[in-house]
Formats: C-alpha cells, structure tokens, sequence
C-alpha cells in the first residue's frame, strides 16, 4: 500500500480523555476515532489490526471443530425473560421498542439467541457436541466507559457455545477451548496467564480468563511463584494460618472515638490482624423481579482484610450490592457506626456472615455495641457462633498459596481478553432446551461458552509493548510488517530502489506501506513510529555504499546490501512470524 493512497491521519498530541498508552496511541496513529462515549469509528489502520486478530481467531476456532453461524444484534425481549436475565442483567442491558411496542435489547452477550437456535433443530444425542461460534459487534451500555477500545460500549467479540448429552463431554470441549485460546494468544505475539475467575453475570459453576500482563490492566492477579496457582483477585483464595494462644477472658476496653480498624488498633496497641471489623450492606436479591425492598447484611472480617464484594454479591446471591448508609446501619443493628460486634448484637431479619479468616483467631478486639466502646479477647466459637461462615476477603500479596499450601502469592496486573466457562444448564434448563438420550428420554442440555474480545486483544499488545513513541506491534498483527521509506523521492536512484522493493515484497505477500509522501524524512520516521510497523527501512545515504538501514521498531538496527535485500526481509518477516505461533 502506498502511503499517499492510504488514510492515517496521525496527531502529534494525544486527546484529553486518554488515558492509557493503547487509547492515546490509537487515537494519534488513526486507529479509531471517538463519536460518542465507548463509541469508536475503527479506521483503516485499526481495521487491519482488528482483521488479523479476527483470521487467528477464526483459524483456531475451525481447527477445534467449531462451526461459525451469525445471530442479530437486536434481541427480542421474550428471549432474556425466558431465561430470566431481563430482570437481572441491569442498566448495561439496552433495552428499547420497536414501533408495535414490542421490547427489544441490544445484545451484550448470545446465550439466549443461542439456546433459541438449537431449541427442536438439536434433537438428539447423535447431533452432540455441538460447538457453534460468532465474530459479531456486542453493545453494553456500561456505567463508565474508559480507555478506548479497551472498555467500549460497542465492541467486537467472538463468542462460543457448546452444547452437550454430559459432564465429560462438556469438560472435554472445554479443555479443547483452553489450548485453542492459548494458541490464539501466542499467534497474536502476547504474553498471557490463565486464572481462576468468578463467573459473573454469566453464570456456570466454573470459568478461567485468560489475562494479558499488563502495569495498566484493570484487574489484579494473584499468582503463586511454587505451583502452577492464579486466580483474578475476584475469585484468589488464601490459606489464613491464625496463631494458637491461650483464650483470655472478654474485657470492655474505653476506646473513645476510636472507630477504625486503624484508629482502634494504634489506641489498643494490637496489630490489625488481631481484630475484627463489621461492615453492612443492603442488597436486592437476584430473584426478586420488582426492586422493590432492600436486604441488609452484617459482615465480620479479620481487620487486615479488605471485603471482597464479588464474593459477598455472590454469597447472598445479590443483583445489585452496596454499603448502607449510617443511618441504615443504625437502624438495622441498632448499634453506633464504628463499634458493632458480634456480641449481643440485636438483629433480625438481618443475615449476618463471617469471612473464614476469623476461624481460629484468639482474642480479638470487636466492637461492643456501645459508642467509645470495645470488647478485647474474643474468640471463636466460644464467644459466638456464626452461623455462616465462608471466604469473603480479598486475597493480597504475601498471602499463603491455596493450593500448594507453601508458596506466598504475588500481585501483577492484568487485562481481560478471554473468558471460558462451564455453564452446566442454566440456560437450556431456564428455556426447557432439550434432546432425547440413548434411552428416548428427554434430557436438558449441558452447556459452556467461551469469549474473546477482539478489540480489547489488538490494544492489549499495545499496552502491553509500546514506548514513548506508539506502539511496538507483535509482527502478527501489526498493521503493516515492513513500511519503506526513501531519504529523498527526488533522488532517482532511491525512487527506483524504492518503487522495484516494494513491488518484490508485494510480490512475495509481505504486508508492506510505502511512504511515497513529499513530507520531511522527520515526519516520516515519527509516523513509522505510531504505526508500529516492526521492520522500518531507510533507503538514503548509504545507497551510495549499497546498502540499505533496518531500523527494528525493538530499537535493533543494521545495515543490509541492496543485492538480496527482498529475500532477507522475507526471511526476517517469517522467523519473527514463528516466535510464540503455532501453525
């Protein structure tokens, strides 16, 4: 492609609102454009990017034994009130009428369509496993939409869904997904983990994501450094090893205006993990359809611990999770804000929880129940016995592995790209989807759905690998793998060079950009940059010597002889294109 043919308009300034390095450097390359909030034109540089990420995608799908179909964007409302998420999936669900009044949203996400598409075609065992996949535009009106593509409202997804006569079946496909995704990852040059993750509104009894590594990534991931363990902080769990000591008897300790855990501890000389915090949250309950009246739940924690409220909103099966106001917390535990405990708190109709971390901590500070007041050495369970007890905190680093029981988890960042889940039969159960089994009996499908963003994964490897000056694109997808660049298109001889080169590469199918503009070799090199391309060659001064500059957008340069120059870029574009891909 030649430059002046093409259309990148490059900035030389960033926009206000980006705010990551993949925002700002799509927006000054000409990726995208911004036409309204989590709304993008993608242009013909991000396009490409999008493409490649889309053909690997596509490759590894077909090769697992998924078959492509195409479902509507817009999804009739009959369809999520079968399943029961009309009511459930919140604000981000864009719901509107068509002008018969008939209720409509705009897809976030296929389970429905999908379970609909299969329903009295999928008849019998014989037709299973079914693995049926899409490459469509998704919309979810999110609450705050950021960082470009990276959390766009309208975006681009391949969604999966499998559906099977049994668990086996089932786990098999699923495993079948987890290598196809780890071969997309590589083939897209990205360095990735797998983690545990919470299933969301999604639903199923289990899910991995497969997370690109990132200091910018929105989530964090806890991972151990002596087994294979990793977990998004959403679902990581820890092993909490409280020390044994002989049990002290209760004291009411004057603690006057001392309410935080901080404040309480520091007063009392204690360590924060020797203490134990209240916290009250009202909910709606997930089945409840009219959000008409809020729960409340009171939840103990170990205090050098911080609640995890994923974890909560699933224990109390919530839809919608915040913390009440102090003057709900009065009324609802009728004890002062900043001094509840367990002991002689007077509730009802309140559930009250307790994080694991406090099994087997010995004398504890609490609160009283009294205004200035604590209680110190409390113990569980001879103090109080909860009648709930699960995990409820936020794992953080130095915390003991789950799993190995030995290694300490570490933190890193991470951004979101993959998700892969065993729904079971939430959805073929909730819109009776059913075949008939070896013995002519009706059975419901067992399901699991797996996707990937296509958008979030092309900005990934900019956040991923980038330096001041855009984007170093894995030559995978990068828009283009060489871009050519004459000193001087006046000079004949580097025109002539120029024009027989990119003729050769074009030739031998490598995705070359020509830069045949009459603009300063400055603004040349400077767009090269944000376009990322991962060979750059200069064709100026040395021509005189015979020989042409490889800039590498890695920061390597050497010089190389004209004679043999298409042959040793094609050689160069194919050893970068075997790093990390398998074919």
């Amino acid at each position: 492609m030649r430059y002046s043919k093409y259309y990148i308009p490059t900035l030389r300034e960033a926009p206000s609102d980006a705010e990551v390095p993949s925002q700002q450097f799509a927006v000054r390359g000409g990726y995208i454009k911004k036409i309204a909030t989590g709304i993008y034109d993608c242009l013909p540089l991000g396009l490409k990017v999008i493409r490649k990420v889309e053909n690997i995608v596509r490759q590894e799908m077909n090769r697992a034994g998924a078959l492509e179909v195409s479902m509507p964007t817009v999804v009739p409302a009959e369809l999520w009130q079968k399943s029961g998420r009309w009511y459930m999936y919140g604000k981000e669900l864009l719901r509107f009428k068509d002008r018969a009044e008939r209720e409509y949203c705009l897809g976030p996400t296929h389970e429905e369509v999908i379970v609909d598409m299969v329903t009295n075609s999928v008849k019998s065992y014989k037709q299973l496993p079914l693995n049926l996949y899409q490459i469509q535009t998704k919309f979810r009106d999110e609450i705050r939409p950021r960082f470009g593509l990276m959390r766009a409202r309208e975006f681009t997804m391949k969604d999966a869904y499998s559906f099977h006569d049994s668990q086996l079946s089932l786990d098999q496909t699923y495993l079948e997904m987890h290598e196809a995704y780890s071969r997309i990852f590589n083939r897209c040059g990205l360095d990735f983990r797998v983690v545990k993750a919470d299933s969301g509104n999604i639903g199923g009894n289990a899910s991995q994501e497969f997370m690109i590594t990132a200091d910018t990534g929105e989530d964090a991931i806890l991972f151990c450094n002596d087994c294979d363990y990793a977990a998004n902080s959403e679902k990581a769990t820890t092993l909490v090893l409280n020390e044994s000591e002989e049990e002290l008897a209760l004291l009411e300790v004057h603690t006057p205006e001392k309410k935080s855990i901080e404040e309480v501890a520091q007063f009392l000389q204690v360590d924060s993990a020797k203490t134990i915090k209240a916290l009250v949250y009202k909910y709606l309950d997930i089945k409840d359809q009219t959000d008409a009246d809020w729960l409340y739940a009171v939840v103990f924690i170990r205090g050098d611990y911080e609640l995890n409220e994923v974890k909560l909103g699933n224990a109390l099966s919530a839809k919608v999770l915040m913390l009440a106001q102090d003057d709900e917390i009065a009324r609802v535990t009728k004890a002062p804000v900043g001094y509840i405990g367990p002991v002689g708190l007077d509730i009802k109709n309140v559930r009250v929880l307790a994080d694991d971390s406090i099994v087997g901590l010995k004398n504890a500070v609490i609160g009283a129940n009294m205004t200035d007041y604590h209680i110190k050495n409390f113990n569980h369970p001879r103090d109080f016995q909860f009648s709930e007890i699960t995990d409820l905190k936020t794992a953080k680093h130095g915390d003991i592995c789950p799993e190995c029981q030995k290694g300490n988890l570490s933190k890193e960042r991470g951004i979101e790209v993959g998700h892969i889940f065993k729904l079971g039969k939430k959805y073929s159960a909730a819109m009776q989807a059913t075949y008939l089994d070896t013995d002519g009996k009706e059975q419901v499908f067992i399901m699991g759905c797996y996707g990937i963003g296509i958008g979030r994964t092309a900005m990934s490897a900019i956040e991923q690998s980038h330096d001041e000056r855009g984007p170093i694109w894995p030559i995978q997808i990068a828009p283009f793998e060489v871009i050519i660049i004459p000193a001087n298109l006046e000079v004949e001889e580097q025109r002539s060079i120029c024009e027989q080169l990119y003729s050769d590469l074009l030739a031998n199918n490598i995705d070359v950009l020509f830069d045949d503009r009459k603009e300063r070799i400055g603004v040349k090199f400077n767009d090269a940059d944000l376009i990322g391309a991962p060979i750059r060659v200069v064709l100026g001064k040395k021509l005189a010597e015979g020989l042409a500059e490889l800039n590498y957008r890695n920061g390597q340069k050497e010089d190389v002889k004209i004679a043999g120059l298409t042959t040793y870029l094609c050689n160069i574009v194919k050893e970068l294109k075997s790093v990390n891909s398998e074919s």
